[in-house]
């Protein structure tokens, strides 16, 4: 959701600023901190295995239970005792919100708001009230209940992984005695207990979860941990749970009529207001029928930059802007707001709203520790897995972007344009989930390279995550940084429509690629690749030991012969002759960018030139032009951005 506030989000001739929000202690409760507990002592590789099956001992609770909860969470990450998005610590997400609160510092990222337009996201200032505890959702508050529960400390409970561990498997316990169960040693015993876990007040999400918990003790997961451990849940493919235990957990049915969502998660109707609020003006959505009167052709993957409880006021609020879909973090919960029909102005593109859905993931982009779960990675995998099947949407990088990869309309709003979900977001893990892994589709001479680096390996040095200049915390990362030749001595690739000089910022796109992106290979020295990037060529490091990318091989564009370059566009819009009397043509102008001769990039979708004209609260006077014009989507940098087809030359990208 990260972007400037007068970036265009509606139709040419109309834009909409984000309403300020107000600030309360409710909406900022889950801002995340610096300053975290230092990561956990090194130790045995197997530590944190050892200290699942000590505390599923003491307090009884099946080990594969306790270890699918954990994967869950946090997939048994324990993130140096930082607190995730919503104030959850450890490999169990024992959330304390409060305490998450009480550390924060004020939500700064390099630039301010010049640069990254969050003015509607306001910062937690240093002196906010404190909320209550009677004031913070149970479900942010585990991680008291679990010291009042095991003895342990607070402070132990957020920061040594086997107390942490501890404090969930006594959390366990408790809701499996507060059901009437015993604390039996079968797993399938447990099926309330992991539901209620969960923290949902909700039958559905309840029920998600815990499908969730126990689809992974079905299929077993073995990884290493970001601390280096080595944990393994051993698969038990025939386990049947007693879901009958979650009739007797007195949790409400939410409204989930009128929803679009596929059955395996849980999902409620909020819905975002179409309402006349002032003379001519009126929000925060159009109406449309997609995909009769246009396809749907793009998925918007961003994040809130806000706490649950805030953002649901702000897409209730008929001044603000729009999204189709909320996605919780604590455990992958949605809200829907707008009908897929309809145009949400979520992208700050008025092409791409016509034509995509935009999903907004409770986080922070600048905060690196504070982690999204598991629970919402898979939520939102399955929600966009539903989407791409009902509207023929491709599952790859050219049709499921981030915020950060939407161009800016004209030129004047490049450098205005979002930054989220940013270089945090797992696309690698995401995709794995989605069920199209990113894989070698060539050899060395396919022409082409996936960008797939190692997610919890790669960790380029990022500054501005808390104030302008400093460093962020060392963390994985799915973007790869580019310089102007094949070392690291070269300076960083500048982006010309930017104007600035390019920096490690966090925020700053000019000279980094993410994982799933595509591009045409244009060199390789050594260690290093070369690709087409902005109108240069751009490198990387990717040593053959460690592949930061994987080969492959499509089409790509070039320009025609006999000509120098040609533009590149932010928008496919139509030819002038293609709009009807009292629809007001479209200037279609080129970007600050353009694709010289002998230069590739890679082709993500041909379409036909479009504008859907919604500039008035009554529907009568929308239409939809379509011109004659073809356009191709291509990957010119970190935003994709679209070329006339009458100007390129479709060529095989291993030719």
């Amino acid at each position: 959701m990260r972007g400037s506030v007068t970036a265009p989000t509606r139709a040419a001739g109309h834009s909409r600023t984000r309403a300020t929000a107000v600030s309360s202690a409710a909406v900022a409760l889950l801002f995340p901190l610096l300053g975290a507990a230092p990561p956990d002592a090194p130790g045995p590789s197997d530590r944190l295995q050892s200290a699942f099956a000590s505390a599923a001992a003491e307090y009884h609770v099946p080990q594969s239970v306790l270890l699918g909860v954990s994967y869950l969470q946090s997939r048994w990450d324990t993130h140096g005792g930082a607190p995730s998005v919503t104030g959850g610590y450890g490999p169990m997400h024992l959330t304390d919100a409060r305490t998450a609160l009480a550390g924060a510092t004020p939500h700064h990222s390099e630039g301010s708001e010049d640069a990254r337009g969050d003015s509607a996201r306001p910062p937690l200032l240093p002196d906010a009230k404190l909320p209550q505890a009677s004031e913070i959702p149970a479900r942010l508050r585990t991680l008291p209940r679990a010291a009042e529960l095991t003895g342990l400390s607070p402070r132990a409970l957020r920061t040594d992984a086997a107390a942490n561990v501890a404090g969930g498997a006594a959390l366990l316990a408790a809701a499996q005695k507060e059901l009437g169960e015993p604390l039996s040693s079968d797993p399938a015993d447990w099926y309330g207990a992991v539901a209620r876990f969960s923290g949902a007040d909700d039958r559905a999400t309840a029920t998600a979860y815990a499908n969730d918990v126990f689809d992974v003790m079905r299929t077993g997961q073995e990884r290493d941990t970001d601390s280096g451990q080595r944990v393994a849940l051993a698969g038990r493919p025939g386990l049947a749970p007693d879901t009958a235990q979650l009739r007797r957990a007195g949790l409400r049915t939410a409204n989930a009529a009128g929803t679009e969502c596929p059955t395996t998660v849980s999902c409620e109707w909020i819905p975002a207001p179409y309402e006349e609020f002032g003379e001519g003006d009126y929000g925060n959505h159009d109406l449309g029928d997609r995909p009769a009167s246009q396809d749907i052709d793009y998925i918007i993957i961003h994040d809130t930059e806000g706490a649950w409880e805030g953002v649901l006021k702000m897409v209730q609020d008929p001044a603000y802007v729009s999204w189709q879909y909320s996605l919780r973090s604590t455990d992958g919960h949605i809200a829907q707001h707008v009908k897929a029909k309809d145009v949400a102005w979520h992208a700050g593109n008025w092409y791409v709203n016509s034509k995509s859905i935009g999903l907004e993931h409770e986080g922070f982009l600048a905060q690196p520790d504070s982690w999204y779960t598991e629970a919402m990675y898979r939520s939102s995998a399955r929600l966009v897995t539903y989407l791409a099947h009902k509207y023929g949407i491709p599952l790859d990088r050219q049709h499921v972007l981030g915020h950060d990869n939407v161009p800016g309309p004209t030129a004047s709003t490049v450098g205005g344009m979002h930054t989220d979900p940013g270089p945090y977001w797992d696309w690698r893990h995401y995709f794995e989930l989605l069920g199209r892994p990113f894989v070698p589709t060539a050899g060395s001479n396919g022409g082409m390279v996936t960008i797939r680096p190692d997610y919890a390996t790669n960790r380029p040095q990022y500054t501005g995550c808390g104030s302008a200049g400093r460093p962020c915390a060392a963390h994985g990362s799915s973007a790869v940084r580019l310089h102007s030749g094949p070392g690291e001595s070269y300076p960083l690739i500048k982006d010309i429509g930017l104007g600035s000089t390019p920096t490690t910022g966090v925020n700053d796109l000019s000279s980094r690629v993410s994982t799933g992106q595509q591009y045409a290979v244009a060199g390789r020295s050594g260690d290093w690749t070369a690709i087409w990037y902005l109108g240069q060529k751009a490198w990387f490091k990717n040593p053959a030991k460690n592949p930061t990318a994987v080969n492959a091989t499509g089409l790509v564009v070039t320009p025609k012969d006999g000509a120098a370059s040609i533009p590149v566009y932010g928008r496919a819009y139509p030819e002038t002759s293609a709009y009807p009397s009292g629809v007001p043509a479209q200037t279609v102008s080129p970007l600050p960018y353009t694709l010289p001769a002998g230069q590739r990039y890679v082709v993500g979708d041909k379409v036909p030139g479009e504008y859907y004209y919604a500039v008035t609260f009554d529907v009568a006077s929308h239409r939809l032009v379509v011109g004659k014009d073809l356009y191709y989507e291509i990957q010119y940098g970190h935003r994709v951005g679209f070329v006339r087809a009458a100007d390129v030359r479709v060529v095989p990208s291993a030719g």
